[in-house]
């Protein structure tokens, strides 16, 4: 298929003649210019990949006005197009200082055919390149709230909220490990947005599903040629990161034998296409996530020890929801408002019953658990109140009975003592009195079970 826009601009009629015959075989759109003149109302009319530009014009047409002078006209009224020059044998001198100062390459009349059009071709194909890079630059991050993400009424996130409000200010690079589901992608981009990278972009790449052989080329980029499918030159992950955030997510998946290729673009902060010994400055800051253990996976050999030094400048563990029981109804209203609001459903709360089997689960898949759970209930709910039965919640739910029996753990009465506490404590908001209440006990002997139990 047929592809790229060439603009040629040549005031010989039997030089633009033979092109008009010529170009069309190979490419999309061709258009032919007599006049230099009409160069800058052509660039504003249409968007092309390439001009193919002649060094010399007739005397009389913009005289003195040639050559460089619309070289700099088209890279000001069309940065992302790219020019060939077209140039007789005198001028080869003048075709390589155009090259220094903003020409892709040029080519020496009479021209041979096969020639041009592969240097026309290499031409669009660095264009298209520089507009997918472009773009990607320009990619908002459609995760990122404005008032940033929801940490929740917990000691442990409060504490959490505080050592990334401090981190997220410098480049440091952050380990953030945790459990699936425990929002390590959205610690990411909260780290992000409170950057001063936070106008640049935050990319991500999900390393466990890039496979070995494509690792290089989508990280640190390629040339055309490098490899069968390498039909032009390509950006990686790292450049178009840089200036911003690079998310590695999964980063325990990464074969060992790629892991000192990746130590060494963090490293030297640059990176080389595949197929190039060109080195490409980078400057980016890195922020990597695993719900693996890496000081395990040091220990029998499966990760690098200095490349595990080199990303886990500050480490940040996600605990998982059973751990943070206090912000479990909290973040269901708010799954609850975004999936009522999408289905188009009149549902403005969830029901106490409801309330308490919530935190009775044992979310093994944490919020992404929790999320999936409130839009399925809001999608099966008939009533303005999410009831419990509303919630179809599969495996062991009570927290008390059987959740730690679930995870492996032998259930103590202090273990069940301890989850009703806690539960009573995120139902009545913190209001001991209530909470007391609600147990059966005293308030003194609630102060005590408190202390005991360092909630």
């Amino acid at each position: 298929m047929k592809q790229g826009s060439i603009l040629v601009v040549d005031d010989n009629k039997a030089i633009l003649s033979a092109l008009n015959l010529l170009l069309p075989i190979y490419f999309k759109n061709v258009r032919l210019l007599s006049s230099p003149n009409a160069i800058v109302s052509e660039l504003a009319r249409g968007s092309y990949d390439v001009v193919l530009l002649d060094m010399n014009f007739s005397a009389g047409i913009n005289s003195g006005n040639e050559g460089f002078y619309w070289l700099t006209q088209v890279k000001a009224h069309s940065p992302m197009s790219e020019v060939v020059m077209f140039t007789a044998y005198a001028d080869i001198d003048l075709a390589v200082r155009a090259m220094k100062e903003g020409a892709f390459d040029f080519v020496v009349k009479p021209w041979d055919n096969a020639k041009l059009v592969a240097t026309l071709t290499a031409a669009m194909e660095m264009a298209t390149s520089r507009r997918e890079l472009k773009r990607l630059k320009e990619i908002k991050n459609e995760f990122r709230p404005e008032g940033g993400m929801f940490w929740g009424v917990s000691e442990t996130m409060a504490k959490l909220k505080s050592l990334v409000e401090k981190v997220a200010s410098t480049d440091a690079f952050v380990l953030i490990t945790g459990e699936n589901g425990t929002g390590k992608d959205m610690m990411a981009r909260e780290i992000h947005r409170l950057s001063a990278r936070s106008g640049q972009s935050m990319v991500t790449v999900d390393v466990a599903s890039l496979p070995a052989s494509l690792f290089e080329s989508e990280l640190f980029g390629h040339v055309k040629g490098a490899f069968t499918d390498a039909k032009g030159d390509r950006a990686g992950k790292f450049e178009v990161a840089d200036g911003g955030t690079l998310f590695l997510d999964e980063i325990g998946n990464i074969p060992l034998e790629l892991q000192a290729k990746l130590l060494s673009a963090i490293q030297g902060r640059s990176v080389v296409r595949v197929g190039s010994n060109k080195v490409i400055p980078v400057d980016i800051r890195l922020i990597c996530a695993t719900n693996k253990n890496l000081d395990d996976m040091v220990a029998s050999g499966e990760f690098r020890e200095d490349l595990l030094y080199r990303i886990n400048t500050i480490h940040i563990t996600l605990p998982p929801l059973r751990e943070r029981v206090e912000d479990i109804v909290p973040l269901a209203n708010i799954f609850l408002k975004r999936y009522a609001a999408k289905y188009g459903k009149d549902i403005t709360s969830i029901s106490p019953r409801a309330e308490d089997k919530l935190r009775a689960y044992q979310w093994k898949g944490n919020i992404r658990e929790l999320q999936h759970a409130v839009e399925k209930a809001v999608i099966l709910s008939d009533g303005h109140h999410l009831k419990e039965g509303d919630f179809l919640l599969s495996g062991p739910s009570s927290r008390a009975g059987t959740g730690r029996a679930h995870a492996g753990q032998d259930v103590t009465l202090e273990d069940m003592e301890k989850d009703m506490i806690r539960s009573a404590m995120s139902r009545h908001g913190g209001n001991l009195t209530l909470v007391a209440q609600q147990l059966g006990i005293t308030r003194q002997t609630l102060y005590n079970k408190l202390k005991k139990y360092g909630l």
